[in-house]
Order: C-alpha cells, then sequence, then structure tokens
C-alpha cells in the first residue's frame, strides 16, 4: 500500500463541472443535479483502498451530520475497472448497499476526465466547495490512517465543514490527504 498525497486543487477554483453514472441510481448525474444548497463535498474514493475502508465510518457520518445542514455529499471513483474489477460499478452500487447509500451519489468516472479535471490523486481525495461551487478546502479528513494510532474523528473535514456554515474564514492550515494512488488507465 503505498501513501499518495493529494495535489491540492488551489483554493478558489471552481469546481470542474460532470455528468456521470451514478452506480446508486442507475443515472447520469450530473455537478449541478447532487450540488448542496450551502456547499457541496466531493471525494474521491474506491471500493478496495484500505485508506478508504480505514476511514468509512467517519465518511459516512459526515455526509449523513451535513447532509441535514445543506451539504450534499458526492463520491466518485476513477479507477481503471480492467485492472481493478473490485471497483466496477456493480461493486460501487453494492458497497453503497452496504454503507447504506450515504452519499448523494456514487459515481464512476470511466474516462477519469473528472478525476483529472480536479487534479486528484488518491483515494481519498477530499474537496469542499461553498454555494457557489468555489473551493473552500481540500485536504485530508483528519489524520488517521491505516498506519499509525491516531484516532479518527474526521476533526480536519468537520472544521471546514463548520467554518463554512458559519460563513467564517478556515484559518487552519490544510494538510494533504494521503491514500492509494488512483489507479489510472495506461
Amino acid at each position: 500500500m503505498s501513501a499518495t498525497p493529494s495535489n491540492m486543487m488551489p483554493l478558489g477554483t471552481i469546481a470542474p463541472d460532470f455528468s456521470l453514472l451514478d452506480t446508486i441510481s442507475g443515472k447520469y448525474k450530473s455537478l449541478a443535479d447532487l450540488k448542496g444548497e450551502k456547499g457541496t463535498l466531493v471525494m474521491f474514493i474506491c471500493n478496495h483502498c484500505p485508506y478508504v475502508i480505514h476511514i468509512k465510518d467517519q465518511l459516512i457520518a459526515i455526509a449523513k451530520q451535513y447532509a441535514q445542514q445543506g451539504i450534499s455529499t458526492i463520491a466518485i471513483s476513477a479507477n481503471d475497472v480492467e485492472n481493478y474489477p473490485q471497483d466496477a460499478p456493480d461493486k460501487m452500487q453494492a458497497m453503497m448497499r452496504e454503507w447504506g447509500n450515504p452519499f448523494a451519489g456514487y459515481l464512476y468516472d470511466e474516462t477519469q476526465t473528472v478525476a483529472k479535471a480536479f487534479l486528484a490523486a488518491c483515494t481519498p481525495d477530499i474537496y469542499l466547495f461553498d454555494s457557489g461551487l468555489a473551493c473552500v478546502y481540500r485536504g485530508r479528513l483528519d489524520g488517521a490512517t491505516p498506519k499509525n494510532e491516531v484516532p479518527l474523528t474526521g476533526e480536519d473535514l468537520r472544521y471546514a465543514l463548520d467554518r463554512l456554515l458559519a460563513a467564517e474564514a478556515n484559518d487552519r492550515e490544510q494538510i494533504p490527504s494521503i491514500g492509494c494512488n488512483i489507479k489510472w488507465k495506461e
């Protein structure tokens, strides 16, 4: 399991638009279809990544808690399913059923163009956008990884979400996420 850091999209960047297959509903959904009234959380994840599996409970809890406050959570998988069949859309759908469908969508980026537009590099790669879809946070969930004993709290992302909802600037250092590299096609 190699540790790849996120690329840290510049703050203020407008979220790249997309229309991707939502593996939960089986329909194509766009950013406009899924964005939240007060903000939108976009996460690049995949089914098999030990970093994602390690933080799954916090991802679910955050998505559910902040959905009630106007924040939509969108998960996207961009992995090459030919070489990583466990990340195929049918497996994505099954994982979301197992997780209780906590996200507005779990989308499949087959061409990987959306991941590239977001400058995504790893799973999980986390981005928070305000109501105007400007990036206000990109980075890690918290300091916990499968390789350390740091408690899993979601502290960094929760702080960013709370600042966004309070219409206050995030004054904390934004630290890159660490995870498995996105499995790019050849």
